[in-house]
């Protein structure tokens, strides 16, 4: 999942065995109004997004639009280069020839549109984030855990925890950052 930073004073995390009950407890907790929830798996589930509300990511429209522009980049550069700065003839080619440019235009393309992907995940994801504090040692290797920061001034600390041991949880804690 795609990680807020970890900025509130308190929170709760709500450990759970199996990704059907990290949804069931995402779509209770939503229910109850809880707000900023975040999820932490040991692989990709799928409804946890909708199920936490998460909107659609930005990422993929930086993705298509370094991906074009680096191919548009890559195609400008190949004709300048092979027409206007260093034109030679070979074998009576033409200078602008489009089907020869095909494979360095694709490659420019998909240099940018990786290299800017990673950036914006980077800064999508608020990572590096070196002060985020290790919630619980098996977060992510074989539990799901359900994040409910501190979201306001109606934010009640017994009342979260209560709803979410009521989901099945394992344990619920929590955190004073």
């Amino acid at each position: 999942m795609f990680s807020r930073k970890l900025s509130p004073a308190r929170a709760v995390l709500a450990l759970y065995e199996d990704p059907d009950q990290l949804l069931r407890a995402a779509a209770v907790a939503k229910e109850h109004g809880f707000q900023g929830m975040d999820a932490y798996t040991p692989y990709a589930v799928h409804g946890l997004s909708e199920a936490l509300g998460i909107k659609k990511s930005w990422v993929p429209f930086v993705t298509l639009v370094m991906g074009l522009g680096g191919a548009f980049f890559g195609l400008v550069f190949q004709i300048w280069t092979s027409a206007y700065d260093w034109p030679i003839n070979v074998g009576g080619k033409p200078m602008i020839s489009l089907p020869a440019f095909v494979p360095v235009t694709f490659e420019c393309g998909v240099l940018l549109g990786g290299t800017m992907t990673l950036a914006a995940l980077l800064v999508a994801c608020g990572l590096p984030n070196l002060k985020a504090p290790i919630l619980d040692r098996n977060l992510t290797n074989d539990r799901f855990g359900l994040y409910v920061p501190e979201y306001g001034p109606d934010w009640n600390e017994e009342r979260i925890v209560t709803i979410l041991k009521g989901t099945g949880a394992l344990d619920v804690k929590v955190i004073r950052v």
